[in-house]
């Protein structure tokens, strides 16, 4: 550690690394101790250094290599839940908690006919390697077991890190304050992930060169072997991308809305909701004849306050929206159905509240010459008032 002459601050610690790759370990079977094969194959090798080691050969020694009939099906034994798919591809969350492409499954540099499965528990193997290389070299390293994973915002793939033992993972910057004074709030760099990238550039995947070591980054090799990349793992109340596009569709289709209470909901999410219950629909004032048989409308302050006082609803409600069908048009009924159930969706996904008055209802507390009752055209279906949530409990 450095210190700051002007300020006094202490200087966060600076490494200038080094990647080495090791060379000559040949093809990889299972059984094979790979601490010692590392161990036969490392140039010299010191404290503090950093051995990142590809999964590949990992799970070629522990003997994760299953015949190949069937891809898929490695898939789906190996994954937990599906996050996001699009024809062949999926995009799969691990009994380990990585979310990756095709569960780490890999028919790369292996013999064919024959798929590669992630370590069952790639901690496990980086502490068993770490302990290994301990015993034989008499040195104290860090070892990061590393695997490809593609970006979802970005082209291209990246080693990151899937096990770890004695290094760094995660180096939380909450709490502490830049040279210019701003405190630092979610800034978190991922040591591992950045030193399994960076070897990568010294292993690459057509090279057979399966391992590398990274010297000059001592002060992220801890003197125990630490928690593994298992604290890497975002926690899924966290994760706001949790959800891939078909689950969230089936989460949206079995929410259910909350009642509805008092409190001021977002603006932003009420315009979303019209736009909803606009959809195929005509969304004008009723009372004029559409162009379809259907027709969704809000109720304007002075009438919405009306309605919500004769019908004892929470008088705060921002949005009321009236359904009204072309009179004797069962399609016209039917197609208000519709509607309804998909702006029920919307409320249920913005988190806002919802209640249904049926027409009867509605027709035993609100005058039927009240201006904005539809004419002889239109017949009333029923209101539905959107606003905040009802308080649980």
């Amino acid at each position: 550690m450095s210190t700051d002459g002007t300020t006094g601050r202490a200087e966060p610690a600076v490494g200038r690394g080094e990647l080495i790759p090791v060379l000559g370990i040949g093809e990889v079977r299972a059984g094979d101790d790979l601490a010692e094969l590392l161990a036969d194959h490392l140039p010299a090798i010191a404290d503090g250094d950093i051995v990142a080691v590809s999964s590949k050969i990992v799970s070629k020694a522990e003997g994760r290599v299953v015949p190949g009939t069937s891809r898929a099906d490695a898939i789906r034994a190996e994954a937990v839940r599906v996050v996001a798919s699009r024809g062949e591809s999926q995009i799969v969350a691990t009994r380990h908690g990585f979310v990756m492409a095709a569960a780490g499954v890999d028919a790369s540099n292996v013999e064919a006919g024959m798929l590669v499965l992630l370590p069952v528990d790639p901690d496990a193997s980086a502490r068993r390697i770490r302990a290994g290389l301990a015993r034989r070299r008499g040195v104290r390293v860090g070892v990061i077991v590393t695997d490809t994973f593609g970006r979802p915002w970005r082209l291209g793939q990246t080693d990151l890190a899937v096990g770890a033992a004695g290094v760094k993972v995660l180096d939380e910057h909450a709490g502490r304050v830049d040279r210019y004074g701003n405190p630092l709030v979610v800034t978190a760099p991922a040591p591992a992930d950045e030193i399994a990238a960076a070897a990568d550039l010294v292993k690459p995947k057509l090279a057979a060169v399966p391992a590398a070591l990274v010297r000059g980054l001592a002060y992220l090799v801890t003197a125990a072997d630490g928690p593994g990349v298992r604290a890497l793992v975002r926690p899924a109340d966290q994760d706001v991308f949790r959800l891939g596009t078909v689950e969230a569709m089936r989460d949206a289709i079995g929410r259910s809305t909350s009642g509805l209470g008092d409190g001021p909901p977002g603006p932003e999410a009420i315009r979303r909701v019209l736009a909803v219950a606009a959809g195929p629909h005509r969304a004008s004032t009723v009372g004029t004849p559409g162009a379809s048989m259907a027709m969704v409308s809000p109720l304007d302050e002075a009438d919405r306050k009306t309605v919500l006082d004769r019908l004892g609803l929470p008088s705060g409600v921002p949005c009321v929206l009236l359904f009204a069908a072309e009179c004797g048009s069962t399609v016209g009924t039917l197609e208000l159905g519709g509607a309804r159930e998909r702006v029920l969706r919307a409320c249920a996904v913005e988190g806002l509240g919802a209640r249904w008055v049926p027409a009867e209802e509605i027709a035993d507390r609100v005058p039927a010459d009240a201006p904005w009752w539809p004419d002889d055209h239109y017949e009333l279906v029923g209101l539905l008032a959107v606003g905040a949530p009802a308080e649980e409990g």
